[in-house]
């Protein structure tokens, strides 16, 4: 039977399912931070890129899937977040996309298909943009691409669950443990002014993307959505209903049932 976790009462508890055991693991320095990598599984490669605040552990459902379905799985803790660290320098997604990019040359991936949630979307997106030949394509959950596609913030138990994980997680995995009120600050400081791209800008991407939109995504106007698959050439739109922006957690084989569809396509 497939998990199903809605109101995410498991994912505070015990977080994702663990992550399986792989010595493929190190760290990347790149622009003054050290970047975390695993990866798992041989094949046509896949870079998974978690969501703003968590860590690469949020991807515990989709791994063993992706590993089972032929593919070589690549996790990345953007800079600050999980076990990757960060200098000074303001949270950029132009930046971490040049993180992934360094972790892709120490892996020598020529090309890679990327599924990005929420900020892990925007990074993958600029990845596509700035270095097409490097991606196969991008899948695109739950984010924006400029500041008019967020709804007004709203808290909520299951928000608060999230965040609560978070926490715990970032004070168990990060070098800066006491830190974390300081690093949701700045990554917050990033999501109110970044990213801003404009319809011109989504005009140029020529790599295939499927923007794929939750039914009750608490952060991401549907209506955003539908721009971005009409403003990007050939882009598709997905739609997942009954859950929200952690649609990953929330019901994994709803949602890996989407990225296979994309991935099967975008390397076969």
């Amino acid at each position: 039977m497939e998990p199903q976790d809605d109101d995410l009462k498991h994912f505070e508890a015990h977080g994702a399912a663990p992550l399986p055991v792989t010595r493929d693991q190190g760290y990347v320095d790149n622009d003054g931070a050290r970047i975390w990598y695993a990866t798992y599984g041989a094949g046509s490669p896949v870079i998974l890129l978690h969501g703003g605040l968590g860590h690469s552990g949020n991807w515990g459902y989709q791994v063993p899937a992706l590993v089972g379905s032929g593919h070589r799985v690549v996790i990345i803790d953007s800079r600050g977040h999980g076990r990757s660290t960060r200098d000074s320098k303001p949270f950029l997604y132009e930046r971490m996309a040049s993180d992934v990019l360094a972790v892709m040359d120490t892996l020598q991936l020529e090309k890679a298909a990327v599924v990005g949630w929420s900020d892990g979307a925007c990074t993958a997106l600029i990845l596509g943009m700035k270095a097409p030949e490097r991606v196969a394509g991008v899948f695109f959950f739950g984010c924006n691409m400029d500041p008019s596609g967020t709804k007004a913030f709203v808290p909520t138990p299951l928000i608060d669950r999230c965040f609560g994980r978070h926490r715990r997680d970032y004070e168990q995995l990060s070098a800066t443990p006491d830190q974390f009120d300081a690093f949701v600050g700045a990554v917050s400081e990033m999501m109110r002014t970044q990213p801003n791209y404009s319809a011109h800008d989504l005009a140029a991407i020529r790599v295939p993307v499927a923007i794929v939109q939750s039914e009750h995504d608490e952060f991401i106007k549907p209506e955003h959505a539908e721009y971005l698959a009409r403003s990007i050439p050939g882009a598709e739109l997905v739609l997942l209903p009954g859950v929200s922006h952690f649609a990953p957690l929330q019901r994994p084989g709803l949602f890996n049932g989407a990225v296979q569809t994309f991935v099967d396509k975008v390397l076969s």
